[in-house]
């Protein structure tokens, strides 16, 4: 449907829809750029507080990805009309608390009568034009980083068919709840040549959306790929996320699988994450610099010069 928009010429526009990206970046003077991003969805936790904080958490990892520093913020509120003000109330006290953590001020907001709770944020933030990262940067050689853990999609479904343990969804929440702030901090001090944040179309199409942007192909070693505690049993039990099935039928087509995996593993390799890690590519040297310094962070497989598929699963 984008497709059918035409872009607005104007040079100071950095990175628009055009790619995919996770933000525009718009240049105001020949140090500074604004990064605008904006995200909202459903409740995907029990509690409020919680929820508010995954959404601002999320929302923010958009700007991280982009090389940015957030600045502000404005609320986006859908909530029923007869709903529960106490509840909205803690929405919106642990989004402000997620946002103090990461510096970012909340300024303002805008709310309509919905029968269904959405939450978020439309996040700006500033970078360097000279530093502005984006998902075609990937180059043949480079490494792949990755700084999370994946199968919050997964875990999240098993706990609305009530099979899921409560350490498991501790820890999945934990991982939402965890800003990418240090990821961005530590993958700034180095030379990255690219970067996306996984979310909704999952690891595999945050992947491709790379590999297509940089003209490659990303070869990801799935033995490498590290899962959230309690998710490959679930995708193994059948606790598929709706959102993971149109991920698998999407993307399948621009995927090459080099080896016979389990029907899990690759099913969580479509996993739509929220709050989810930084894809990084980077050179050899740096991409081990950045693990090396960041906790959590790990490799997971390398780019290739473009081969016929996207992706290659290796």
């Amino acid at each position: 449907m984008l497709g059918r928009i035409p872009a607005v010429p104007n040079e100071n526009v950095l990175v628009g829809f055009e790619t995919s990206d996770d933000a525009g970046v718009y240049k105001l003077t020949p140090e500074c750029a604004l990064v605008q991003t904006v995200d909202f969805f459903t409740p995907i936790v029990d509690d409020p507080f919680t929820f508010g904080a995954i959404a601002a958490a999320n929302a923010l990892s958009d700007v991280y990805a982009m090389g940015g520093r957030p600045l502000s913020a404005l609320a986006l509120v859908a909530y029923p009309p007869k709903g529960d003000l106490d509840d909205l109330a803690e929405i919106m006290r642990g989004g402000a608390a997620k946002m103090s953590e990461a510096g970012c001020a909340v300024i303002g907001g805008h709310s309509v009568a919905d029968a269904e709770i959405k939450f978020g944020y439309a996040v700006t933030g500033v970078v360097h034009p000279d530093r502005v990262l984006t998902n075609t940067g990937a180059r043949p050689g480079d490494l792949l980083v990755f700084t999370k853990r994946i199968g919050t999609g997964v875990i999240s479904t098993a706990l609305k068919r009530g099979i899921a343990a409560p350490e498991h969804v501790e820890a999945s929440i934990a991982s939402m709840l965890e800003l990418n702030r240090a990821a961005w901090e530590v993958m700034t001090k180095f030379g990255v040549h690219a970067c996306t944040d996984v979310s909704g179309f999952g690891l595999i199409g945050h992947a491709r959306e790379m590999a297509a942007g940089s003209g490659v192909t990303l070869a990801l070693e799935a033995d490498r790929v590290r899962f959230l505690p309690g998710a490959v049993e679930y995708a193994r039990q059948g606790a598929i996320p709706g959102g993971l099935k149109n991920n698998r039928e999407y993307l399948c087509c621009a995927v090459e699988l080099k080896r016979e995996l389990p029907e899990e593993i690759e099913m969580l390799l479509y996993d739509p994450q929220t709050s989810g890690g930084l894809l990084i590519s980077a050179a050899a040297l740096e991409a081990n610099a950045i693990v090396e310094n960041m906790e959590g962070a790990y490799l997971i497989g390398r780019v290739l010069e473009r081969q016929e598929k996207a992706i290659q699963i290796v």
